[in-house]
């Protein structure tokens, strides 16, 4: 058991090191408890991974975008502030949908820094914006919530450095930073270890037409978490006609030249289907998520592949226009299960929300780095769960679990939403589970508990209640 060497220099207390963050807010949630089996279809908005990027080349695209049903959640609302600070108009447009306005991106003739960005708790915002800043004119100050200051940041500052940016942390490698943009940046050939998140390379990759050499990235790491993200990248970059390929594992290219403007439809987001998918495990029944890509990058389309190794029958129902539905049938037993999943971790806080419910042991592995997301995830879900009654222990990558009866209580969510999700997702079984913080869920979904609860009434089609769900951070920007 590797706990005591694991959390050394954390409190026993607060395992994932997060101190009282999201504590205190507000009352806890009460989870609600399934009482029969689920017959829900339940509509998502668009995913978060797609929104970020899709906002990214918007901006320095070589004219104006129409992002049809993004994502309006808290860190899509801090990506847009911080292209905004840069000199970017971004505007609702037309209708609102069920989730929110679609959005026109128009790109500033010249990006202008002597400002500050927000990233809360986006690992999108202070791994993409940075070389962005990059191209601006003048300084641009990050920072961001107490915990994203201990986020790793060190290698992707290294690799704009050496790609000619000048950028303060005084050593860090971590927020809080500043990046001193001159308005253009060389670019070239970079080495760099991603072993802790495939975001650094994605960053990179996302500005580098815009750099005077492109780019060529080389990982130095033993192990690359999450490469489905950089297929993702590299596919929305041919999408705007730029020139982006992978010649070798481990090995990515741009070519300098203009970033196309496009109009486009963002996906749904799959992995915050992932939980709502698993509930019909968890309460057995059957659960269908419609506008399902035939075809995608999107890390949440292994579901499919993942969620019948604990039991499950799962249905692709194809329909126009390259999308379709997908349904998940469950009885409510669920297997263990032995995965090795580098490239689904943040699929990785269901999978083990299932393992805590099922009736023989299970190990996930593969998943190191979801320490190093918006919480050490493998201390704070191994706590909880414990918390719980139920039996849990750290691997160096990843987590075991054996079966136990799960108990009323109260389940922290260390302002981290996929932690928030998954103590729903037990409070599907036991009695009296208390969500602290699911406000978090706001990071992504915000509209989580409407759909969860309408999801258990059998009512799940349909977004939120009153009015069009769209996001309050994004209140207030002009639309037309």
């Amino acid at each position: 058991m590797l706990i005591a060497k694991l959390n050394s220099g954390r409190d026993d207390e607060d395992p994932a090191g997060q101190g009282d963050a999201g504590a205190g807010v507000t009352p806890p949630w009460a989870a609600p408890t399934a009482t029969g089996p689920l017959a829900a279809t339940v509509p998502l908005p668009g995913s978060k991974s797609l929104t970020g990027r899709e906002l990214i080349l918007a901006a320095l695209a070589d004219g104006p975008s129409i992002l049809r049903a993004p994502l309006h959640s808290r860190d899509s609302a801090l990506m847009i502030e911080a292209l905004r600070a840069l000199g970017t108009t971004i505007e609702q447009v037309g209708t609102p949908g069920p989730f929110g306005s679609d959005l026109r991106v128009t790109p500033a003739q010249t990006l202008t820094g002597s400002t500050s960005i927000e990233c809360g708790l986006a690992g999108t915002v202070m791994r993409f914006m940075p070389p962005v800043a990059a191209l601006a004119l003048g300084p641009t100050a990050f920072d961001g919530d107490p915990y994203a200051r201990k986020r790793p940041m060190r290698a992707i500052l290294e690799a704009l450095r050496a790609l000619g940016a000048d950028i303060a942390d005084e050593g860090r490698g971590a927020l809080p930073f500043t990046v001193h943009g001159t308005g253009s940046l060389r670019g070239g050939l970079v080495e760099l270890d991603a072993s802790l998140s495939s975001q650094f390379v994605s960053g990179l990759l996302l500005s580098a037409a815009r750099f005077d050499e492109g780019v060529h990235v080389i990982h130095t790491g033993e192990r690359l978490p999450s490469v489905p993200h950089i297929e993702m990248t590299l596919d929305v970059l041919r999408a705007r006609g730029v020139e982006a390929d992978s010649p070798a594992p481990g090995e990515w290219r741009v070519a300098p030249g203009p970033i196309r403007a496009r109009d486009l439809t963002i996906e749904p987001d799959l992995s915050n289907a992932a939980p709502f998918l698993a509930a019909a495990l968890v309460a057995g029944g059957h659960v269908t998520v419609p506008n399902w890509p035939t075809t995608t990058t999107q890390v949440g389309d292994q579901l499919r592949g993942l969620l019948p190794a604990f039991g499950a029958e799962v249905t692709y129902t194809p329909g126009p226009s390259g999308s379709g539905s997908l349904t998940v049938t469950g009885s409510g037993k669920i297997l263990g299960v032995h995965l090795h999943v580098p490239e689904a971790g943040e699929l990785a806080p269901t999978l083990v929300g299932l393992a805590a419910l099922a009736d023989e042991p299970s190990e996930i592995t593969g998943i190191g780095h979801i320490r190093h997301h918006e919480t050490d995830r493998i201390a704070a879900l191994v706590a909880e769960i414990r918390g719980l009654g139920g039996s849990a222990d750290e691997l160096e990558d990843g987590i075991a679990i054996r079966p136990a009866s799960l108990h009323d209580g109260l389940w922290k969510s260390y302002a981290d939403h996929r932690m928030a999700t998954t103590g729903a997702l037990l409070g599907l079984r036991a009695q009296g589970v208390q969500i602290e913080d699911v406000e978090s869920t706001a990071k992504t979904l915000p509209q989580f508990t409407q759909l969860w609860e309408r999801m258990l009434s059998g009512t799940g089609a349909g977004g939120t209640s009153g009015g069009n769900g769209a996001f309050p951070l994004l209140g207030g920007v002009s639309g037309a």
